[in-house]
């Protein structure tokens, strides 16, 4: 699980403070407050990570890769070239692992002492030099209170307790000349893992087809998109994979149609073949309600549609796993909006998975209020965010949610003026009352 996040002269965001991550996070705002930017530096680690060029430091992205940045210049705060950008993160491992370490006693031996670690940040500065983007350092804290750090620079590298000076390595993810050292090969692969374990579903979804052909593939993901959902499904009908609800394990086909129920946008979907069966084409088809026809998801409307595939995206993920979700909400009445905090809190619960939310939805954050008031999750496994954009800068606030899940710092006009709205239509139906009655 990623702990927190911090960014500096990345895109609107100044110098951000260390943003605390639970189990769910959500991040509100006006349009252009720089929500979407702190999601986005997740993205651009994660691609970096996985990028095939190890001799490219950071990869901004293209046209296919989760996030397109553009460039240094476009990234860096103000377009301040001379700037360093930095990012961190924290996180807390799913698999710990230990490893020896040297330690120096009173008497000047060495010894080796064992480290179990199950958690550590990493920091990383970059700058532009000629217009290429170059490490100017990365570092490792090592364990919850950071008893360990690891600092490289250039070719060198050494470590040492908490604030003593240390130098490092030339490349961005990849152990060069100290490759041999055990503790920092097992927090690069930690570091790779992590974010083979965080998933991607934006705003933009892929329209339905009428006919989808499954090629027999097995795809890790349904993609950003919603492209792979269907050959999610079958991969997942074929290895018989289940998800967990109410400490049982059930078919994700028969999860997906309890939601639609209970979200009040379906009775039921099904895959049906189209054609013979060795042709591997399949048609999704949704029931409205038990005694209505069924028709393809390419008939139903953008509620339904767009989300289908996160549905599937919640229950097909490995457990354990992050998933980042823009706008989950879309295109959703506002019921259904509300009920989609239930469905999170369940696969929170359920299968472990890390929600981070970016949303303008009021309904689902009253919802979540209300599910923490009945206890139905801690305060202490939710954290929520209102950013503000001024002159250009971004800001944070933490907003306090109490036991009873009463906000204890609501922002002025943290969803407009609804409030405001009301009186003042009072107002007014009280003057045209007086003019009628005065006719």
């Amino acid at each position: 699980m990623i702990t927190h996040i911090r960014v500096k002269n990345f895109k609107s965001w100044q110098d951000s403070p260390e943003i605390k991550l639970a189990p769910l996070t959500g991040f509100f705002g006006k349009n252009s407050s720089g929500k979407s930017s702190l999601l986005q530096m997740l993205l651009l680690l994660k691609q970096t990570a996985e990028h095939s060029d190890p001799n490219e430091v950071i990869f901004f992205g293209d046209e296919n890769s989760l996030v397109n940045l553009g460039s240094f210049r476009e990234v860096i705060h103000e377009h301040e070239e001379q700037e360093l950008l930095e990012l961190e993160l924290g996180c807390k491992l799913q698999n710990p692992f230990a490893v020896e370490f040297p330690r120096v006693d009173s008497s000047n031996y060495i010894t080796n002492f064992q480290m179990e670690v199950d958690s550590f940040s990493f920091e990383v500065a970059i700058q532009a030099i000629n217009n290429i983007p170059m490490v100017e350092h990365i570092c490792y804290n090592v364990g919850p209170d950071e008893d360990l750090k690891m600092r490289w620079k250039d070719s060198y590298l050494s470590y040492g307790r908490r604030s003593e000076k240390a130098s490092g390595i030339k490349s961005f993810y990849h152990l060069s000349g100290s490759s041999r050292d055990n503790l920092l090969r097992h927090l690069a692969s930690s570091f790779k893992t992590l974010f083979s374990h965080v998933y991607y579903f934006g705003p933009t979804r892929v329209h339905p087809k009428r006919i989808y052909h499954w090629e027999r593939t097995h795809p890790k993901e349904i993609d950003m998109w919603g492209n792979k959902v269907v050959d999610a499904l079958l991969s997942a009908r074929v290895r018989q994979l289940t998800t967990a609800h109410n400490g049982k394990n059930v078919s994700i086909e028969e999860r997906i149609s309890k939601w639609l129920q209970k979200l009040e946008l379906a009775h039921s979907f099904s895959l049906v073949p189209k054609g013979a069966l060795d042709d591997n084409n399949y048609e999704v088809h949704i029931q409205k309600s038990p005694n209505s026809a069924e028709v393809t998801l390419a008939d139903m409307g953008h509620g339904v549609s767009d989300l289908f595939p996160l549905l599937v995206h919640c229950c097909y993920v490995p457990k354990g796993s992050t998933l980042i979700l823009e706008q989950p909400g879309i295109h959703l009445h506002p019921k259904a909006q509300a009920d989609l905090a239930d469905l999170l809190i369940e696969v929170i619960t359920e299968r472990n998975l890390q929600i981070l939310i970016e949303s303008h939805s009021e309904h689902l954050l009253t919802r979540l209020q209300l599910h923490i008031a009945e206890q139905k999750i801690a305060a202490s496994d939710t954290a929520l965010y209102f950013c503000e954009n001024e002159n250009g800068v971004s800001t944070i606030k933490s907003l306090g949610v109490d036991e009873l899940g009463n906000i204890t710092n609501w922002p002025p006009n943290f969803f407009g003026n609804v409030r405001g709205d009301l009186v003042k239509m009072t107002r007014e139906q009280m003057k045209r009352q007086k003019e009628t009655e005065g006719e």
